[in-house]
Parts: C-alpha cells; sequence; structure tokens
C-alpha cells in the first residue's frame, strides 16, 4: 500500500523576484520525500505535496531557510481568518517601512541631483570646489545606499552564500559598481587624470535607481495587496459572534470560537448567520449573495439549510449548527480560493523556464557590455560609457515582470470567480475552460431540478382537482417514493389535509390507503387493473399527451373508479434555456446526457434548445460518453452532480460540479459551482477566457520588455543613432513594467458575469 501525500503551505519571506521562487521551489523540489513543490511569488507562498514517512514541516523549513529565505511562523489551530489578518498585518508593516525608505531616498535624491549638475554650469565650477562638493555627494548618498538599500545589498549577500542570484544582485551590481567607481573618482582623482580621463562621479545615478526602484516596490506592494482583495473581503464576512438557546430557553452571545456542533442558534432581522446549519424553527428569507452571487433573497423553512455570513433579511429564525470553524461554506471556499491562488497555471511554465536562468544571463550580458565597451569605445570616454551600459543593462534586466504576469491574473480571476459562485479549484481549470468547444450537460439535477414535481392534475368529469390532490395526498404522505412525495409537497400548501388508514405499498404498481371510508389508490397503469378499475377513454388521451411530454402519469382510483390523473416530471431550471443560449452564442456546443428513454431526453432537449444529446446512458456508460467527444478533437467540459457523475467529470478536460450536488462529484470536478444554475458555466468559461487574455497580454508585454530593453541598454543604439539609455531610465523602465503588468491584472476586477 502506498504511503498516502500531505500537503504544506508555507509563507515565505525575503523573496524579491521570480528567480527568488524559482530558486525556493527547485530547493524544495530536491528535498527528500517531497512530490511536487510550488512557489508562488506573487502571493509569497509555497505549496508542498510530500510523504510523510520521508519529509515533515520542519524538515521543509529547514530546507527553505537553508537557501537564504524565511518562513512566517503560523500559529497552531489558528483559523484562516486569523491567519490572514495576521498576514495582512505583517504586509502592513512591511509597506509601512518600505515607504520610509523610499522618501529617505527620494528626499536625499532630490538634494544630489542639482548637485551633481553643477558641472554643466561652468561658470558656477569655478566659484566652487568640485572635489568639495563631490564629497558632499557621497556623504548625502551613504544613507541612500546604508538605509534605503540596505535591504538589497543584504539579499544580495545572502544569495551569494547560497549560490544563488535574484534581481537584488543585479541592483546591488548595478549600483556598486557606480558608486565604487564615483568613490575612486573622489579620493582619487589624479589618479583618472593621468589615464586622460575626466573624474566624473555618478552618485546622482546610484541615488535615483535605488529611489526608483523602491517607488517601484511601493506601487508594487500596494497594487499585489489588491489582488488578494476577494479574500480579505470574504474574511470579512464572517460573523465575530452567535446568539446561542440555552437549555432553559436563555440567549446568550458568545464569541463564534465558542460555538459547537449541535447547538441551537437564534437569528434576528438583519443580523448574520454565524455558522452553517438546518433550520429547526421559525422563517425567513436569507441573502446568500456572499456565496452565489445571486442578488434575491433566498426562502429558509425548517429543514433547510443555513450558512454562516449569510445575511438574514426578513423573519426571526433559529437553527441548529451542523458545522464549525474550516468545515463551514465560508472556510472552504476562502480555502479553495487560496489553494487556487497559489497554484500555477500550464502556461507560466515559459515564464518560470526564463526566470530561472534569467540573472546569471544578465551579468553575463552586462558583463559582455562592458568588456565590448572599454574595447571599442573611444579612447577618452571608454570607461565611463562602459561602465553606464554595464549599469544599464543590470537595471533594466528585472524579471520581476515575467514572475508577476500570470499569477497576479490568477489571484483577481480566482477571487472573482468565488464573488460571483464560481469556485475554481486550481489555476490549471482556470485556464482548461478558457480552451473549451464543447459542454456535455448530465440532464438530472443539472439542466433538471434533479427532483419530481407536480406538474399537471387532470380531473375526471364531474370531479375537483384539488380533492383529487388531497386524496392522493392523504395516501402518498405514508410513502417514502420520490414520486410520492412530489404529491406530498405539492399539497403541502392546502388548507385540507386528510388522514388514511391501511396503507399498504404494492411493489412496482403504486400504494393504496382508506381516506374518508374510501378507498383510494394511486399508481402505474398497471395498478388500475390490480384494483378493478377502469380508465375512461377522455382520460386515455389526455395519459398519452402527459407521457409524450416526458411525464410520469400518476392513476388515482377511488372505490374502483378513476377519478383522474397527476403528472410528475423532473421540471427543467428557469434558467437552463437561457444559460445554454449564452454557451452557443460564445461558440460552444451543447451536448445532454441522460439515463432515461429516448422519449423523455427528445422532449428536455426540446425545451431548451439542445440538439445533440445520449439517452439510455448507464452511469458506467458516461465517461466512455466524454471519451467519444474527446475522440472527435474536442476539448470537453463535464457538467453534473451526482456520485455516478465522477467518473465523467474525472475524464472530462474540465469538470464543472453543481453546488448541489454530491461531495464526490465535486472532489472530481476543477471548478465548483456553488449555485444549481447553469449559468455558472457560462461565467467560468468566461471568467476563464478573461484571466486567459490578461495572461497573455502580461507575459507578452513582459517578454517584450526584457527583449527590447537590454540590446537598448547595452548600447545597440549607439552606432546608429547615437542614443544611449541611462540607468536612471533604466531603474524607471523596470520599476514600470512590474507596475504595468499588476494594472492591467487588477482590470480583472471589473469582471460581471453577462446577462441572460
Amino acid at each position: 500500500m502506498e504511503p498516502s501525500i500531505k500537503t504544506e503551505t508555507l509563507d515565505i519571506e525575503g523573496m524579491t523576484c521570480a528567480s527568488c521562487a524559482s530558486f525556493v521551489e527547485k530547493s524544495l523540489s530536491r528535498t527528500p520525500g517531497v512530490q511536487r513543490a510550488i512557489v508562488n511569488y506573487a502571493t509569497e507562498k509555497a505549496t508542498i505535496d510530500y510523504l510523510p514517512t520521508e519529509a515533515s514541516p520542519a524538515t521543509l523549513k529547514q530546507t527553505v531557510l537553508q537557501a537564504g529565505y524565511g518562513v512566517a511562523e503560523r500559529t497552531p489551530d489558528t483559523t484562516a481568518a486569523d491567519r490572514s489578518a495576521e498576514l495582512d498585518q505583517q504586509k502592513a508593516e512591511a509597506y509601512y517601512k518600505l515607504k520610509q525608505r523610499f522618501w529617505v531616498a527620494a528626499g536625499l535624491t532630490v538634494i544630489i541631483m542639482p548637485l551633481s549638475m553643477l558641472m554643466l554650469w561652468p561658470a558656477l565650477m569655478q566659484r566652487v570646489s568640485m572635489p568639495l562638493v563631490n564629497y558632499l555627494l557621497l556623504l548625502l548618498t551613504l544613507p541612500v545606499l546604508l538605509y534605503s538599500g540596505r535591504e538589497f545589498y543584504r539579499s544580495a549577500w545572502n544569495g551569494l552564500r547560497h549560490g544563488t542570484a535574484n534581481m537584488d544582485t543585479l541592483i546591488t551590481v548595478g549600483t556598486g559598481a557606480a558608486f565604487l567607481y564615483s568613490v575612486a573618482a573622489t579620493v582619487a582623482p589624479s589618479f583618472f587624470s593621468r589615464q586622460g580621463l575626466q573624474p566624473e562621479v555618478y552618485y546622482d545615478t546610484t541615488a535615483t535607481i535605488i529611489a526608483l526602484i523602491l517607488l517601484g516596490k511601493v506601487l508594487e506592494l500596494r497594487a499585489k495587496t489588491q489582488t488578494s482583495a476577494a479574500i480579505r473581503a470574504l474574511m470579512s464576512l464572517q460573523a465575530k459572534t452567535a446568539r446561542i438557546v440555552r437549555s432553559n430557553g436563555q440567549e446568550v452571545d458568545v464569541p463564534i470560537e465558542q460555538v459547537q456542533i449541535g447547538d441551537v442558534v437564534a437569528v434576528r432581522p438583519g443580523e448574520k448567520v454565524a455558522t452553517d446549519g438546518t433550520v429547526i424553527e421559525g422563517q425567513s428569507a436569507l441573502d446568500e449573495a456572499m456565496l452565489t452571487g445571486e442578488s434575491l433573497p433566498v426562502e429558509k423553512h425548517p429543514g433547510d439549510v443555513v450558512f454562516g455570513a449569510t445575511l438574514n433579511k426578513t423573519g426571526a429564525f433559529r437553527f441548529r449548527v451542523t458545522k464549525v470553524g474550516a468545515d463551514t461554506m465560508l472556510a472552504q471556499i476562502v480555502k479553495l480560493v487560496e489553494d487556487a491562488q497559489g497554484s500555477r497555471a500550464p502556461i507560466q511554465r515559459l515564464a518560470d523556464k526564463v526566470s530561472a536562468v534569467f540573472v546569471p544571463t544578465v551579468v553575463g550580458i552586462a558583463l559582455l557590455t562592458l568588456v565590448l565597451w572599454l574595447a571599442l569605445a573611444p579612447a577618452g570616454v571608454r570607461l565611463p560609457l562602459a561602465l553606464v551600459n554595464f549599469v544599464a543593462v543590470l537595471i533594466i534586466a528585472c524579471p520581476c515582470a515575467l514572475g508577476l504576469a500570470t499569477p497576479t491574473a490568477i489571484m483577481v480571476g480566482t477571487g472573482k470567480g468565488a464573488e460571483h459562485g464560481v469556485l475554481v479549484r486550481n489555476a490549471e481549470a482556470l485556464e482548461k475552460a478558457y480552451q473549451v468547444t464543447t459542454v456535455l450537460l448530465d440532464k438530472t439535477g443539472t439542466i433538471t431540478r434533479g427532483e419530481p414535481s407536480v406538474t399537471e392534475i387532470v380531473a375526471a368529469p364531474n370531479h375537483d382537482a384539488g380533492a383529487l390532490l388531497a386524496l392522493a395526498a392523504a395516501v402518498e404522505r405514508h410513502s417514502e417514493h420520490p414520486l410520492a412525495q412530489a404529491v406530498v409537497r405539492h399539497n403541502e400548501t392546502s388548507e385540507e389535509q386528510i388522514p388514511a388508514t391501511n396503507f399498504s405499498a404494492i411493489a412496482g404498481h403504486g400504494a393504496t390507503a382508506t381516506v374518508n371510508g374510501q378507498e383510494v389508490a394511486i399508481g402505474n397503469r398497471r395498478l388500475l387493473a390490480k384494483v378493478g378499475a377502469t380508465l375512461p377513454e377522455e382520460l386515455n388521451a389526455q395519459a398519452d399527451r402527459l407521457v409524450a411530454q416526458a411525464q410520469t402519469v400518476l392513476y388515482v382510483a377511488v372505490d374502483g373508479q378513476v377519478w383522474g390523473l397527476i403528472g410528475v416530471a423532473d421540471t427543467v431550471r428557469d434558467t437552463s434555456a437561457a444559460a445554454i443560449r449564452q454557451l452557443r452564442s460564445l461558440g460552444i456546443e451543447v451536448v445532454m446526457m441522460t439515463g432515461d428513454n429516448p422519449q423523455t431526453a427528445a422532449a428536455v432537449a426540446q425545451q431548451v434548445g439542445i440538439t445533440r444529446y445520449f439517452a439510455e446512458v448507464l452511469p458506467q456508460e458516461k465517461a466512455n460518453k466524454v471519451k467519444e467527444l474527446q475522440a472527435e478533437g474536442r476539448t470537453v467540459a463535464m457538467v453534473g452532480d451526482g456520485i455516478n457523475d465522477a467518473p465523467a467529470l474525472a475524464q472530462a478536460d474540465i469538470g464543472l460540479a453543481m453546488g448541489a450536488g454530491t461531495d464526490v462529484a465535486m472532489e472530481a470536478a476543477g471548478i465548483t459551482l456553488v449555485r444549481s444554475d447553469l449559468r455558472g458555466v457560462v461565467t467560468a468559461i468566461e471568467l476563464s477566457r478573461q484571466t486567459m487574455r490578461v495572461i497573455k497580454q502580461n507575459l507578452f508585454f513582459a517578454f517584450l520588455y526584457n527583449t527590447l530593453g537590454i540590446p537598448v541598454a547595452a548600447g545597440l543604439l549607439y552606432p546608429f543613432f547615437g542614443i544611449l539609455l541611462s540607468p536612471m531610465l533604466a531603474a524607471g523602465a523596470m520599476a514600470l513594467s512590474s507596475v504595468s503588468v499588476l494594472t492591467n491584472s487588477l482590470r480583472l476586477r471589473g469582471f460581471s458575469p453577462r446577462k441572460a
């Protein structure tokens, strides 16, 4: 028996670029017992699948520490909400400190820049001592390096000790080279003069680069915080207290952490439901938009399920707690969103491969630039030009935009999905939904409501439909058959509730009972023969009509006389036809699959506008139907809700489980629709398409930026146009690239499902 695989999530500290994430991921992947490791730079999380017999959370943390990075401690038994609040607090503190470092660098740079430009005015240079100005610039630049830029140098040194390089390595080498060159020109100007060189200083370059990079970091951190707004919004929905009903009837407010399974909780109008449970007393309408995205309130009666964080609109009610803490619907949604945001889409693989070798490659290009300029530039300006271009290449080549291109869009996209009742299991599922060409719908519980209901009552001449229903319900109240329960539910609002005695169920036929001294039989046509009742010709025609409409006919006989018919069917959901039209408008073929007979399948298909369907499909054959469609070259999305749908959901390119379905179906699906509404399929596919469009835009921009930026920084345009890229402009461009990618991803926050 193979050992079970466990999953551990670590909050990584100290990552400054995609190269850092790549190095941590490689380190974890090489750890004995680790089956898979994914490190997400945007979320700063590592998700590790490992064998507990060979590895442990402690060894995983130690691996990260040995790689030169930190791991944020998680308090045992901390709830997802508390953990998120702790991380938000840590990020807020980091943001504040980062802004402090930026403002110090910016303030000093404002002074350093004009002092550095004195050499542009010969008249001023005659009145001041340039050596003295250079020493003053040195003193002003030191705080920028030692305070504002210290984290860059610390990170680079830490990486060097562990044999790796990252973005901070590029910044350190670039600004360090400019600063050391300037110090040499300040302390020993005569050395440069003897070589025929002007002892120029680049303190302004050093300070400005650090200030601009810090500005980019500030904007980046702010934007990254916005990408995780969906989780914070979900966390904020949780109720803080619950009104527990004690055994003596007294109501007491207690912290939500003290609520236990089995407690009875009272909810008044305008209050949030504390946790998940089942209504036992009272009724009300609840706003469940935070779970489903549906704005209309949902009526709740005794026996109905309520979910924590939903809002009670009208009446008062009491419910018995069935789930608390991490088992509640809200906690499961938050966990699913967190997992999805920490996962990796297949489209990210190319960017990851590039990021893994990017920094060493850039250092090589920068050194080659330095050598070529030293060899080919005019003698008088050889060293300064070589230095400037060397620094420009190092600064502009940050791979942050590549590292942020995919995960930031995934974070926003999965968050928006959760807002609208579409829960994406991982980034791969979101990407797969974008490629779907065919949607295969299971009929029962997906297109239809999944439970039979009375659709029509046909009374024989001289008989009343209401009386007919009351007699039938009196009998069926003693039966547990789904068709019987449909009759009972249809009669619940009637004031006439008649008792029945001598109930007898007849297998394969129906049931009989004595009601008000009359012998009442309800069942199929075979039951009529058994009780000696004859079906009138006019009712026979009506029965044929109901059968043609894919309805099941229940015949009601009283004392051997047929009083009428009751049509029962699994009715189509109100929104199914509109959702199918929307899918077809997206260029997607819709196919239906059902175990029902061809006649019933045809009737339902015609009702919702489906032209292709599979009928009489056995549960074990459903996965084969998916394979048939895939063999035709189609990318198939399977939508289902039952245990027998699980194999087909797993076989499909992407499985979508209806939220009212079974846990097994949801486990097999890549996307779960909280609402049992096919419009969620449309939302999932449209969200996937928009997210992938943004990802491709981000990757294109990031690759284009580095492809064009590095050659320009190396001086490729100088021989033709005399253009050189200032290291300060390179720093600004680098910061802008990351912020642009993040800003583009944040456009997804404006996504909203299309209207029917």
